[in-house]
Parts: C-alpha cells; structure tokens; sequence
C-alpha cells in the first residue's frame, strides 16, 4: 500500500458485469448462496483509492469481485476463498474468461483452515460470505498491515449470538478507524489501527 492514498474521482464502468450476470444465473439456476455483490465498480475505486497491491477476499462465488479488485491496479493480487467446489470451478473459469488468472488465486476451503495458511500482510481484506463471525475478522486484522482496509459485507446477517460481540470488535475505536461505507451503505469499511 506504500502509505500513499490514491485518490480518483474518474467513474469505473463495470468491466466485469458479465461475470455479475452469469452469477445471478447460476444462483436462481442452482438455487445455492452465490450472491453477488451489488457495487463492484465501488468496490474497485475503493481498493484503487488506497493503492491496495495485495488483495485477500473471503467469498469468491464466481469471481465477480475478485475481478474487481483484481481491476483496480496492475500490481493487484487477489488471494480469495471459496468453501463450495462447484463455485470454485465456475469461479476458476470466470476469471480465466476475463483475463486474470495471473492475479487472482482461488483458494478452496472453508475460511478458518485456509486463513491459518496465509502470510500477512494484506493491504486490503473483503469479507463477503454469509454473515462475519467475530473470530474471522479477528483473523483477517492479524493478515492486515497496520492502516490496511477491512471491507465487511454483510454485517446485518450475524446471528443475533454473535451480533454483539461482531458489533463490539468493528466499533473498537482502538482498533478500526470508521470509514465511509460502500455498496449504498451496507458494506462497512474500516482502517486497522497499530497493532493491538
């Protein structure tokens, strides 16, 4: 990330809404959880804005936002993960369509195993599967550099369990620094704080 903010107003059109489309298709086809991600050029003009180089998302479906943030610079690499087979093969076969295999891995597993195989440091975390768990995004922060951005979708779907304690850990003004959301206020955005 180099400690620089990258600042750009120019619009993103969405180089990637086929891969949006074919997503949508597989999941009224299928009937499985492959949401996809309502705001991916906001996505990209986020990770671009922070000169984000090293990309980690959680929630692949098929590719949609690795592509994204795999769009927003050059120097992008995507690590991203994905539980279901099925979606990890289409996914695989998305990116490759659009040209950006070389930047983007599809890791297969569930997040737990695979974060625990990860090297720090990211500049820039996307949480997009079903609901944040408190211990995932514990994880994530310990792969963030220190002034890394966590993108957290979702955060409205935890199960009232954990509500509280994910509520506690993403409002920590010791830890995250808030800011503005994304994907027409949804997605919450936050900035590690030093390490502690």
């Amino acid at each position: 990330m180099n400690g620089t903010k990258k600042f750009t107003n120019s619009p993103v059109c969405d180089r990637y809404a086929t891969v949006q489309r074919m997503t949508r298709a597989h999941r009224a086809s299928h009937g499985c959880w492959a949401y996809t991600f309502e705001d991916g050029p906001g996505l990209q003009r986020l990770a671009a804005r922070w000169n984000a180089q090293r990309v980690l998302e959680l929630g692949t479906a098929l590719g949609y936002t690795a592509c994204c943030l795999a769009g927003s610079g050059r120097e992008v690499r995507v690590d991203t993960i994905e539980r279901d087979a099925v979606h990890v093969g289409l996914a695989r076969e998305q990116i490759a369509s659009v040209g950006l295999t070389d930047r983007i891995t599809v890791h297969h597993g569930s997040f737990e195993v695979v974060l625990q195989n990860l090297t720090p440091t990211y500049d820039l975390a996307f949480f997009d599967g079903f609901a944040p768990e408190p211990e995932v995004i514990h994880a994530l922060r310990q792969l963030l550099v220190d002034g890394g951005i966590l993108v957290c979708a979702n955060v409205g779907l935890a199960p009232s369990a954990e509500a509280s304690a994910l509520r506690q850990e993403l409002d920590d003004p010791r830890r995250w620094e808030q800011e503005a959301s994304i994907e027409a206020g949804s997605t919450r955005v936050l900035i590690k704080r030093g390490s502690r």
